[in-house]
């Protein structure tokens, strides 16, 4: 089971980085990939708890499993640390975009895409969205100003649409909503899978001590399970 727990949680983690990857350019605190980070390292550290908890009752040693439970607890305590950095983080969420993403729109260049323009086109894309609030507010850019054709870029024209120009003058063609409310959307949910992760699996050590420790009681309160185990017999 923890080894399966482990899986997960390193997936959930990988998932994190990728889609930061995708929207860095609207968050500019790298320590918000600190959850994600701990939550990998959990994972990581918990293939290797899995293999001492399974020798560990399988042999019935007594050490081992006072090991394995003493590890689990540290593993849980840095799990709840997670859980309440990515609550923190999520709350942080809204500020940093908002302080973030007028500067990347204002980087915008259609004709010469760089890393800002990749990523506002993607996210214009993959979010059905156009603008900051909405696709009014290219008039404000750069990029619109310098191109003087009262034209957005092409990523903001609705999937199903064909022909689509960009131009202004056919606002039916562009999405309406804005790009900003929905990237902080995103990575709120982002931030909740780690969560849920987290506390999921925290709930599975949880589980994973208990037993532990009902053998323990069982090998120090039953001398007859203790003989049994070590080949001894009662006179």
């Amino acid at each position: 089971v923890l080894q399966a727990a482990a899986g997960i949680l390193c997936y959930v983690g990988a998932y994190v980085f990728i889609t930061y990857d995708d929207y860095d350019h609207f968050f500019e605190d790298v320590y918000t990939l600190i959850p994600a980070v701990i939550i990998i390292a959990v994972g990581a550290l918990l293939f290797i708890i899995g293999l001492i908890g399974c020798c560990a009752t399988i042999r019935e040693s007594r050490c081992g499993l006072a090991t394995f439970v003493i590890i689990l607890l540290l593993v849980f305590v840095t799990e709840v640390a997670v859980v309440v950095l990515g609550y923190i983080y999520r709350a942080k969420v809204e500020d940093e975009v908002d302080h973030s993403i007028q500067k990347v729109y204002n980087k915008y260049n259609g004709t010469n895409p760089d890393a800002a323009s990749r990523a506002i086109d993607y996210i214009q894309r993959q979010l059905h969205c156009c603008g900051i609030h909405n696709y009014y507010d290219w008039k404000n850019t750069t990029w619109f100003i310098e191109a003087k054709n009262n034209s957005v870029p092409l990523s903001c024209c609705k999937a199903n649409i064909i022909n689509c120009t960009g131009t202004l003058s056919r606002p039916g063609d562009l999405y309406s909503e804005g790009c900003e409310a929905l990237v902080v959307k995103k990575l709120q949910e982002i931030m909740m899978y780690v969560i849920w992760a987290a506390l999921a699996f925290a709930a599975i050590q949880m589980l994973g001590m208990l037993c532990a420790c009902v053998v323990l009681c069982r090998r120090s309160r039953d001398p007859a399970y203790e003989l049994l185990i070590t080949g001894g017999t009662y006179a």
